[in-house]
């Protein structure tokens, strides 16, 4: 009996007592944001648009979890980012796209309806495999190069959260709520596969300086949403695009004004 037992305990016992990979973790997250764009696409398709909405918001929770827990157990790495973005279509590109549909761009002239709510996913899609690309070679830079795609979904969730209640201020307009819908739509999605620069959230790594105005920004736009849920995303979302908006303005400029006039000429 003593022998069985013991060539069992040298069979198994060292499976059991093999400690899980330290990138379970930040997959975890990763997959729980991916069952939450899953969930708001099945609301939302229900009819439920309230609901899908604020699991596009969880989704962004999760999202920004994962990545948090990945730094914390140095396991980030090429699996983890792929299936972070194959996440990040579904719950920010297409979940948003069916709200979008939903909520208003179903009554436009087919396809173009279909077409415009496709957006957020196709140019979602682009931006997240330039970032995958652009993230191998040099990951330093306190800004992305274009609009993240988690962005695009909040200010989608945010306006419809916002004013799903009156919908009577969009009565004045030629085409209703869709003469805002249609620009709004095309101008994130441009914004996405574009080159304007958008805040990062600061690294913090033990032992290293911290960027102390970067941290309290982003904990001022995290507060403004805990306290005033709807109200306070969508301030939140407008307070970081126009910030993006004006970073960029402002290196354009700076670049435009440096430029030697001999050589233009």
């Amino acid at each position: 009996m003593i022998q069985v037992r013991e060539r069992y305990n040298r069979r198994f016992k060292p499976r059991f007592n093999k400690p899980l990979p330290r990138g379970v973790v930040p997959s975890f997250f990763t997959l729980m944001n991916l069952f939450c764009g899953f969930m708001a696409i099945v609301m939302i398709s229900e009819g439920k648009l309230a609901h899908g909405a604020w699991l596009i918001v969880f989704a962004g929770v999760f999202d920004g979890l994962d990545g948090f827990m990945a730094r914390l157990t140095s396991s980030s790495g090429q699996f983890g980012a792929e299936l972070d973005s194959l996440s990040d279509v579904v719950s920010f590109g297409v979940a948003p796209g069916l709200l979008l549909y939903k909520y208003g761009l179903f009554m436009l002239t087919q396809p173009v309806g279909i077409l415009l709510a496709a957006l957020p996913a196709l140019c979602g899609a682009i931006r997240l495999a330039r970032f995958n690309v652009g993230s191998q070679t040099d990951s330093s830079t306190d800004y992305f190069q274009g609009m993240p795609i988690p962005i695009q979904a909040g200010m989608v969730v945010s306006f419809y959260l916002f004013f799903r209640d009156v919908p009577e201020w969009f009565q004045w307009l030629d085409n209703g709520l869709n003469q805002v819908l249609v620009p709004m739509v095309i101008i994130l999605s441009v914004l996405m596969v574009g080159s304007v620069p958008f805040d990062k959230l600061p690294r913090i790594v033990r032992g290293e300086p911290v960027d102390k105005p970067r941290v309290y920004w982003f904990a001022a736009l995290f507060l403004l949403w805990v306290i005033f849920h709807e109200n306070g995303l969508i301030v939140a979302m407008v307070l970081y695009i126009s910030r993006g908006l004006y970073t960029g303005f402002r290196q354009f400029w700076t670049e435009f004004m440096s430029e030697d006039p001999k050589v233009q000429a």
